[in-house]
């Protein structure tokens, strides 16, 4: 569906000067690269990521430092320690960049640029998820200090799945020899090319200028952009914003549930507390069967499995009663009967009264370090059952936002292929 802003202005991609890794200056590219910060499993990830390289992106995105200013300050040094030492190096003239992933499953192909930024009533950039406040401060602050985008977002449309204007382009790019090709550890294979003829670069503007984006990952960092794009008053380099930009018709992305921890509930309390509010039922596992349970349980109604005494608890059926007490009257149907909002309105709101701060809740993207965590610290993990995309996309056209951290879509882009300077405009 091709389908654009009311001022009929659709995405707006500028090409500009990629910062990368000079391969001589590092013992790898994939032992430089990362996940996205909020996908690093601390400590354990951030430990792993920090040992594979010295230069290994993390320091950026997830900088180590008594106090939020001194990480910031750090990030930034470090880049402009990179940068003249030669470690990361701008390319010689700016340029869209063709992204591709791929694994023995899977393949994905999308370009990268400078995406103009728009408020989410431009109808442009569709957001689905809400973010937290506390989250986008920090991001905003590291973005701010080290005056850089080192992650790109990861952003869909809809192109239809013909083989024209962008589509064109990118599949005419991967017949070319690549600027880089890596494989991580996860086995995906990355390859990277820059795409500087000013004709080809007209071709996908013109192409994306007829449609919209649903923000797939990067809630956080897209408000992130927009803050920082109303704390410059002068046209410049902060209206633009790092998105990897995917034509889902032709390259289908995976939709996976985030999972929620529970730092101070325990297991048996938590299950106390559900007497009469839903359905609980003891399941024997291993993870993968008490998955397939909650997926058969999710195709008739809200579903949850709780986790982190060593056994499984599928929690089903929710009292009526109490959803209609929970959960606000005044939103789509669809939205009513999201898991992410049962979970938030009735189980952590009224059930458990859990506040939604980072002391008591984490968002965890991996379903096996969710219930490891949980049986360490006696904690709850609460693993969720994924949205499909029609449904995310559908709240997103009404202008409906999810509950924070509702869906992670995915394969995600790697981080530390490229990097955006805004010294560099």
């Amino acid at each position: 569906m091709n389908t654009s802003g009311p001022a009929g202005e659709g995405l707006r991609l500028i090409p500009f000067r990629g910062l990368r890794y000079v391969p001589e200056r590092v013992g790898s590219l994939a032992a430089v690269t990362s996940p996205p910060y909020d996908v690093v499993v601390r400590p354990d990830g951030l430990h792993h990521l920090e040992s594979a390289d010295p230069h290994n992106i993390v320091r950026l995105i997830l900088p180590q430092a008594d106090t939020a200013a001194a990480r910031h300050e750090q990030a930034a040094q470090t880049l402009k320690r990179w940068l003249a030492e030669g470690v990361l190096a701008p390319d010689p003239e700016p340029a869209l960049y063709v992204y591709e992933q791929s694994n023995a499953e899977m393949l994905q192909r999308g370009v990268i640029g400078a995406l103009a930024l728009s408020a989410p009533a431009d109808g442009v950039v569709l957001p689905h998820e809400d973010v937290m406040a506390h989250v986008v401060e920090d991001r905003a602050d590291l973005m701010r200090t080290t005056a850089a985008h080192l992650e790109p977002l990861l952003l869909t449309y809809r192109g239809g799945g013909r083989e024209s204007g962008a589509a064109a382009v990118i599949e005419r790019a991967t017949d070319r020899p690549p600027l880089l090709t890596t494989t991580t550890e996860d086995g995906y294979r990355h390859r990277l090319w820059a795409v500087t003829d000013p004709v080809e670069q007209a071709e996908i503007g013109t192409d994306l200028a007829r449609h919209q984006a649903l923000i797939a990952d990067g809630h956080h960092r897209w408000a992130t952009y927009l803050r920082l794009r109303q704390e410059h008053t002068v046209p410049g380099p902060w209206d633009f914003g790092l998105v990897l930009l995917v034509d889902t018709a032709r390259y289908p992305l995976r939709v996976r549930a985030i999972h929620r921890l529970l730092h101070r509930l325990p297991v048996a309390s938590a299950l106390a507390a559900l007497d009469g509010a839903f359905r609980v039922r003891e399941l024997p596992g291993p993870l993968p069967s008490a998955l397939d349970a909650l997926a058969g349980a999710s195709t008739e109604g809200n579903a949850f499995l709780l986790a982190g005494d060593g056994g499984f608890h599928l929690v089903d059926r929710p009292d009526p009663g109490l959803l209609a007490r929970a959960i606000p009257a005044d939103r789509p149907p669809a939205w009513r009967a999201l898991d992410a909002t049962v979970l938030h309105a009735a189980l952590l709101d009224h059930v458990w009264e859990i506040p939604d701060t980072p002391e008591h809740i984490a968002y965890i993207h991996d379903t096996a370090a969710a219930v490891e965590q949980a049986e360490r610290h006696n904690a709850t993990a609460v693993l969720m059952h994924p949205v499909r995309e029609e449904v995310v996309r559908d709240l997103a056209r009404q202008g409906v936002t999810m509950p924070r951290k509702s869906t992670s879509f995915g394969p995600k882009p790697a981080t530390g292929l490229v990097l955006r300077s805004l010294d560099q405009g």
